[in-house]
């Protein structure tokens, strides 16, 4: 980290089709090597197979499973007199979603079945109907945090 200057927030652009943040964001999430067409033809497509399996708007279904499996609190590790304690805080907007999104993609990559869009369609699904593994991460961070609820004041 600099000691000179906080680093400047980024403005994110929203995307050209959905005109969203959200799809740019996941954009970014699901980015390889640089190829950016690549990931946004993946998002596109899935956005599509949401629709058919849906028949609802797949913008709402992809904002309502982002909620859904955004974490409230997370748990960091702090070095206290030689010792680590897991001590819990609270995750902040951004940072959540920016959380969400990585595991939304991160399960989606490591589900079995034939093809991307077709894998990161269903976590999608999956998450805003509040099943699948995004959720059970976020429920994991969650009891982490609350099993150290103990360390609470050593909070920084």
């Amino acid at each position: 980290m600099s000691r000179r200057n906080t680093a400047k927030k980024r403005i994110i652009p929203a995307d050209p089709i959905y005109n969203s943040k959200l799809i740019s964001m996941l954009t970014v999430r699901i980015l390889k090597h640089g190829k950016k067409g690549l990931a946004q033809r993946i998002i596109y497509q899935a956005i599509e197979i949401i629709k058919e399996k849906t028949k609802n708007d797949p913008l709402y279904i992809l904002e309502k499973a982002i909620r859904n499996s955004t974490p409230l609190v997370e748990v960091k590790a702090r070095r206290v007199g030689g010792s680590t304690y897991q001590v819990p805080i609270e995750v902040r907007a951004y940072r959540g979603t920016n959380l969400a999104l990585r595991w939304i993609t991160k399960f989606a990559i490591s589900r079995s079945g034939k093809n991307m869009p077709l894998k990161l369609a269903n976590e999608i699904i999956d998450a805003s109907n509040e099943i699948g593994n995004t959720i059970r991460k976020r429920e994991e961070t969650h009891r982490m945090a609350e099993a150290n609820k103990a360390f609470a004041h050593y909070r920084y």
